[in-house]
């Protein structure tokens, strides 16, 4: 039977302030609005284990608390790569979180009822509504993430199945200089296809690193007949060298539908002098005209508002006109101390100012009480490299999840994964001397290079095949 309940007759268009969407509201939202007749294709080869009551239970912590960074030497490493691209320097183990960046990319799909959600609206405009809220989301979890990810070894995959989320992933890296991720997502019953390759480029100023996450990100609400595409906006982390850890996202990232020429214009805003902007969005749908049809803002570490544009302009108005508070004044004692001193973390404002009659497009998910404990994890990011019982039989072996790597840090044995990684790095740079010998071509398995079919630009597109799980093609990696 087909189930017609439609996300908004269930509240999720909900207007109310302090709402929120926890994970079991998500879970409802992927199995609605959808064709519960058809066969998701996962109880085969790929079968889960049992499940309690229908959703199967995943992990809530880490099997070891994080360490502590304090006796490492950051400058000491750093000093010789201001101005470097840092995918190109072995870094110590230290810097990691126990995750690879292929994990990394797969919290895109945190919020994936988003998506769900989008397909289920009749009106163009209230599925860009839903698209913009999904791109936002995807970087929230990066709020207070300082670990970086392991780089992924070429060939390395990941595949991750949710059923109570409605959806399916897999990734390979399919680069090693330039390192490039690509990506291929699905909805398990037939509602979206999400694809995309990401070229990060890690700098290091001096005081900060910068992360940007070049590729194309493609969403296809297949129901609609509409292709979204969007690129990711820039990361920074704060004073790596010195003081307290702080992030920020900034940059401007259009969403486009190729179908209707609507546009989305997100702008992540840079902190600024006094750390007013810290961590805002503000932005707009467009019509292929440029005519603005909707008003969106809040903060990507907390949640998402949208607005008619004739009352957000007469809201601002207001807001300009009543502006008579004296301007806060800057604090320079940073700016004439002598030596290396820390960029001042700004003090976020928890709340964003909620303008009468907007519309609730997302909030964040709450994250564990212990995240602090374990690299700042969302509840779906510990998840994430679970090895249940059983799994390792459907695999493929070149899964993230058989890193001895990363396990040895997730299992708190920093000696072990310390030495794992050179071992791994060295297994690949000795499989690159070989192929150099045979002047043999690296063969991707499960993505081929080629053009988006939306923009025309170059990109990554999935094969196909990987689920049929056949893997005996697959390269000894670890």
């Amino acid at each position: 039977a087909k189930t017609a309940v439609c996300l908004s007759c269930a509240g999720f268009d909900s207007e109310n302030s302090s709402g929120e969407f926890p994970e079991a509201n998500q879970r409802v939202a992927a199995v609605m609005c959808v064709d519960t007749s058809t066969s998701n294709g996962v109880g085969k080869v790929g079968e889960r284990p049992p499940r309690e009551n229908g959703i199967q239970k995943h992990r809530t912590s880490l099997p070891a608390p994080m360490f502590t960074r304090s006796d490492f030497s950051v400058w000491s490493i750093l000093k010789k790569c201001i101005g470097l691209e840092l995918s190109k320097i072995t870094m110590p183990i230290a810097f990691n979180e126990p995750l690879s960046f292929l994990q990394r990319i797969t919290e895109y799909m945190e919020h994936v009822y988003l998506i769900h959600r989008a397909s289920c609206q009749p009106q163009a405009l209230e599925r860009m509504q839903c698209v913009a809220a999904f791109a936002v989301s995807a970087v929230a979890s990066q709020w207070e993430r300082t670990g970086k990810p392991f780089n992924p070894l070429l060939g390395e995959t990941y595949e991750l199945i949710r059923e109570d989320l409605g959806f399916r992933f897999i990734s390979e890296q399919v680069s090693h200089h330039p390192p490039i991720s690509a990506f291929y997502s699905e909805g398990l019953h037939q509602d979206f296809l999400f694809h995309g390759s990401i070229y990060p480029k890690l700098k290091f100023w001096g005081k900060s690193v910068e992360a940007e996450p070049r590729g194309t990100i493609t969403l296809e609400l297949l129901k609609h007949g509409e292709a979204y595409t969007w690129t990711n906006p820039t990361c920074c982390v704060h004073n790596v060298i010195i003081g307290k850890l702080w992030i920020e996202q900034y940059g401007t990232v259009e969403i486009v539908n190729h179908r209707t020429g609507d546009k989305c214009v997100l702008h992540f805003k840079p902190c600024g002098l006094f750390g007013k902007e810290l961590h805002k969005v503000e932005g707009h749908i467009q019509d292929k005209n440029k005519k603005k049809l909707f008003m969106i803002y809040g903060k990507w570490t907390e949640c998402l508002w949208g607005i008619d544009p004739a009352a957000y302009e007469s809201f601002k108005k207001r807001e300009r006109r009543g502006d008579h508070l004296s301007k806060p004044q800057l604090d320079d004692s940073a700016q004439k101390a002598d030596g290396d001193v820390a960029d001042a973390v700004p003090e976020a404002q928890e709340t964003v100012q909620v303008i009468p009659g907007s519309k609730l497009l997302w909030r964040v998910n709450t994250r564990p009480p212990n995240s602090a404990q374990m690299y700042n994890f969302t509840s779906f990011t510990v998840s994430l490299n679970e090895l249940q019982s059983g799994m390792e039989k459907t695999l493929a072996p070149t899964d993230c999840r058989l890193r001895p790597d990363i396990r040895g840090m997730e299992n708190g044995d920093m000696e072990l994964a310390s030495q794992e990684k050179e071992r791994l790095e060295e297994k690949q740079r000795e499989a690159r001397r070989e192929r150099a010998k045979q002047q043999a071509e690296w063969q991707t398995r499960w993505f081929h290079q080629g053009s988006n079919p939306h923009t025309g630009a170059p990109d990554w597109l999935y094969a196909g095949g990987y689920f049929e799980r056949n893997f005996s093609h697959c390269p000894d990696i670890y």
